[in-house]
């Protein structure tokens, strides 16, 4: 059985399993041009958009977290800002389509209410047919980030959240269903309840994107992180899966460590070992594709064993099997 009682393990475990499983492999950095000497990070895999492929990306200067999200297009193997598109005041843009619309979203800053001069967070939400037609139409709780959402077999909506604080700690993941975008509310999300087992309390992690696989199941693409004894920030791009019907899931599996990529730089020495995951591309032959940020500094991507297949042939619970 591949769903069986997930146990807790740290970022070291993970590793030190991840080591012995088989590696990524053809890493590559995406070059962008169009944003000045403004890095391009945290970025979306790519998505069709009126009939061409964009990337969504977190562009910031090196000594700066205020970013912008800009849509950009290949051109000649440099991807470059989209004419026409729209730029948002945002950080880590995600997208997914739920019941036929593009959903975009992304987190938002803002001062705090209470501390002057520090800066409180939100999830922000945009849809409409395309990039050009995006309105906004939902916002989460503030102080959450990585609130993702997927359509799932039943034409509902799965929610996965990440709460921090007294219910998260130092931040972990969620879910819940509603059936309309309509539903996607700050209460609802705050509501969603714990996955368990995941996270210890020193260490926490985050949905960046979710498939909806054939058999109903959903994968997870997300990141687990923690603090060195340095105060260091160590951040891997892991994945999961969760039946939606019966919240069973899987244990945390990683996709690639920072060795792997390719030699860059990052924003802070704090910061060398982060990979931010942003996107899977499933390619349909067994392999898939990593869209990462690296560092807080660049955009790579990198290929490896699609970590979905082996769920897909996994018979799910009577519901499933009686449809």
């Amino acid at each position: 059985m591949l769903f069986q009682s997930p146990t807790l393990k740290t970022c070291q475990v993970l590793v030190d399993e991840f080591r012995l499983a088989p590696q990524p492999f053809e890493p590559q950095k995406l070059r962008f041009a169009g944003v000045g000497d403004r890095d391009v990070y945290n970025i979306s895999a790519p998505f069709a958009d009126d009939g061409e492929l964009v990337i969504a990306g977190r562009v910031e200067s090196r000594d700066s977290e205020q970013s912008e999200v800009y849509f950009f297009v290949e051109r000649d193997g440099v991807w470059i800002p989209r004419e026409g598109a729209p730029v948002f005041a945002l950080q880590d843009p995600f997208v997914a389509r739920i019941h036929g619309q593009l959903v975009f979203g992304g987190v938002e800053t803002f001062p705090h209410p209470v501390f002057d001069g520090e800066y409180c967070w939100r999830t922000v939400f945009y849809r409409g047919p395309n990039i050009r037609g995006l309105k906004p139409f939902a916002q989460g709780p503030d102080g959450m980030k990585d609130i993702r959402l997927v359509e799932l077999k039943d034409g509902s909506i799965g929610v996965f959240t990440r709460p921090q604080g007294e219910k998260g700690g130092r931040g972990k993941i969620g879910f819940t269903r509603i059936f309309s975008l309509d539903d996607l509310t700050p209460d609802v999300i705050e509501a969603a309840p714990l996955l368990d087992a995941q996270f210890t309390d020193e260490e926490w992690g985050g949905v960046n994107e979710a498939h909806l696989l054939a058999n109903g199941l959903v994968g997870a693409l997300g990141h687990i992180a923690c603090f060195d004894e340095h105060g260091n920030r160590h951040y891997y791009p892991m994945v999961f899966v969760l039946n939606p019907e019966t919240m069973e899931r899987s244990e945390l599996e990683l996709l690639a460590l920072r060795s792997h990529f390719l030699d860059g730089p990052a924003k802070r020495p704090d910061l060398t070992n982060v990979v931010f995951s942003g996107g899977l591309i499933r390619k349909g032959d067994g392999t898939a594709e990593l869209y990462a940020g690296v560092g807080d500094a660049e955009a790579q991507k990198i290929s490896l064993i699609d970590p979905f297949v082996k769920y897909e042939a996994q018979e799910l619970d009577r519901m499933y099997a009686s449809v």
